[in-house]
């Protein structure tokens, strides 16, 4: 990332020292970073968001407005996260009863996008360019490539690199976008071309 430029914090931001951000991160209005939570290459977090001690984000995250990264969330690269979307930690809490040595990780896999308001329960890995649609409800793994979308969310189809859907004939597919060709098979689908 040479001639990237450095962090940037809004003054409003509150990064606690011992929090890594990397090159060309950008912190926006009232978000809050705790010590110890990483952000990889120019990631942004848009306002009004919070990241809690522990949390990893790889490069090229767009975290949108009002969403909270707690303790067990891990963000690969180029990972895209919709306004107030929602992770949880704890599958059953109670607010009289300490769970955190109940936390359950939640894992983003690279490049999957996470719609507006969507909800991803603790304990579950969404995969590869998975595509969440905007209210679900994530109860269980996605796989990779996925388009997932109702409460609870469901499979409604399948996504290339670039988002666009996928239509399988003779389980192969085409990228309207990019050209790039996919197979699926076994209820799983994976890119026929190198990148």
């Amino acid at each position: 990332m040479s001639g990237a430029l450095p962090p940037f914090v809004h003054p409003s931001a509150l990064v606690e020292p011992g929090a890594e951000l990397g090159l060309g991160v950008q912190v926006w209005h009232f978000c809050h970073v705790m010590a110890g939570a990483r952000l990889g290459p120019g990631t942004m977090l848009g306002q009004g968001c919070f990241v809690a001690s522990g949390v990893r984000v790889g490069a090229g995250v767009r975290v949108q407005n009002n969403v909270s990264l707690y303790v067990g969330v891990t963000l690969e690269d180029d990972v895209f996260v919709g306004p107030s979307a929602v992770f949880t930690n704890v599958k059953y809490p109670r607010a009289a009863i300490s769970k955190k040595a109940e936390f359950a990780a939640i894992h983003v896999e690279r490049g999957a996008t996470i719609g507006a308001n969507a909800t991803i329960l603790a304990g579950v890995r969404l995969g590869a360019y998975s595509f969440v649609g905007a209210g679900a409800v994530v109860t269980r793994d996605v796989p990779a490539y996925a388009l997932v979308v109702g409460n609870p969310a469901r499979v409604d189809g399948w996504v290339s690199r670039r988002g666009s859907r996928l239509q399988f004939e003779h389980d192969e597919a085409l990228c309207a976008q990019s050209g790039e060709r996919y197979c699926l098979k076994d209820g799983r689908v994976a890119p026929l071309d190198k990148h």
